[in-house]
């Protein structure tokens, strides 16, 4: 049994089109983020023999799997698949063609049970074998959805495939290859995205917090490119006064509860996106030091075609020692350093390219 065993392949369906849109490093960006998604939900100790750009060739040596155990493999990815879109898409603050249609990709899984082996170049490992062509031309076939699970006869102890779980309607299909005809089922898994629910929005971080000052500037520009010249994290030490760089920690796209280290002439802070909203006329989102509890929120509003307003309220803890000493020695300089922030937004909005709507 050393040469058998079962190939897996998870595959992301509307990648081609996906690179083909506005922002390609947003997309790459998206589906680097998915892949690992997958990676870390699998739960059968398979190996990966390697990333084929919009899919992962699993394989793991050894008997035919019960399907109730291979169910729980693909239910494990698509579900993990799906929430990581769901969460993605609820707490986004990029407004680029890749972003508003990452919710729209899909998921569809092959499973083939059948001869191949491995070998090495320097620090690379490959499958080969008939079988591995095989299970690749199945991605290939005439099925019309893009979100099911297909079965190739070989992994059957039985047929035709019953379950496991009630809702499942298994179809009987053919697939001419180089190799033959290869029988499959298949089975649509929509029902397990129906069943998901989205997580829930981290609590209003305004408790116990006063607005100390508001600041505000308008600008000849749409609202989104607005969001991206203020928003962006690259471009921040563009314009804040007093940061000379931003390093993120724990994500690449910009999303709610996405965490920075703020490097400033007077030391580093910490600070994380807590909140984000977007609106046909006005887009909202705010920023929390942790270091001080300090919070910043952004208003972009729209006044009229090509015409917007930025206003940033800071707020801070209450507390009468903390605010008295915060209205003495720094809430005037604080408040002019943020209105030259402002101006010097109007340098960074020529380089900011222009996002097209998704359809």
């Amino acid at each position: 049994m050393e040469n058998k065993g079962l190939l897996f392949i998870p595959d992301i369906s509307g990648f081609t089109r996906f690179v083909n849109g506005t922002d390609i490093d947003h997309s790459r960006l998206i589906i680097q983020e998915l892949l690992e998604t997958l990676i870390n939900a699998n739960q059968g100790g398979f190996e990966v023999s390697e990333i084929e750009g919009d899919a992962i060739l699993f394989y793991k040596f050894g008997d035919r799997p019960a399907m109730s155990e291979l169910y729980k493999q693909v239910a494990a990815m698509f579900c993990g698949f799906h929430k990581h879109l769901m969460a993605y898409d609820q707490s986004r603050f990029c407004q680029c063609r890749a972003c508003q249609s990452a919710a729209g990709l899909t998921l569809k899984i092959i499973t083939h049970y059948g001869e191949f082996t491995g070998y090495s170049v320097k620090s690379f490992n490959k499958l080969i074998g008939r079988d591995v062509i095989v299970a690749h031309q199945l991605l290939k076939n005439d099925i019309d959805q893009h979100e099911y699970w297909l079965v190739t006869d070989t992994c059957l102890t039985a047929k035709p495939v019953e379950g496991p779980e009630s809702w499942m309607e298994w179809t009987s299909s053919m697939k001419q290859t180089e190799s033959g005809e290869i029988g499959f089922q298949y089975v649509q898994l929509g029902e397990l995205k129906n069943a998901l629910q989205p997580e829930p929005f981290p609590a209003s971080e305004f408790a116990r917090r006063t607005k100390v000052f508001s600041v505000s500037r308008e600008y000849t520009t749409d609202m989104v490119s607005l969001l991206h010249a203020a928003g962006n994290l690259g471009y921040r030490h563009r314009w804040q006064e007093g940061v000379r760089k931003v390093e993120e920690l724990n994500h690449w796209l910009p999303r709610v509860g996405m965490r920075s280290r703020f490097h400033r002439a007077e030391g580093e802070s910490i600070v994380r996106a807590s909140s984000y909203q977007f609106g046909p006329a006005h887009i909202e989102f705010s920023e929390l030091d942790e270091s001080t509890q300090d919070l910043d929120y952004f208003t972009i509003e729209l006044l009229a075609e090509e015409r917007c307003r930025l206003t940033i309220d800071h707020y801070r803890v209450q507390g009468l020692v903390g605010g008295f000493l915060f209205d003495l020695t720094r809430k005037k300089r604080l408040e002019e350093e943020y209105r030259h922030g402002l101006e010097r937004i109007e340098g960074v909005l020529p380089e900011i390219p222009r996002y097209v709507p998704a359809d």
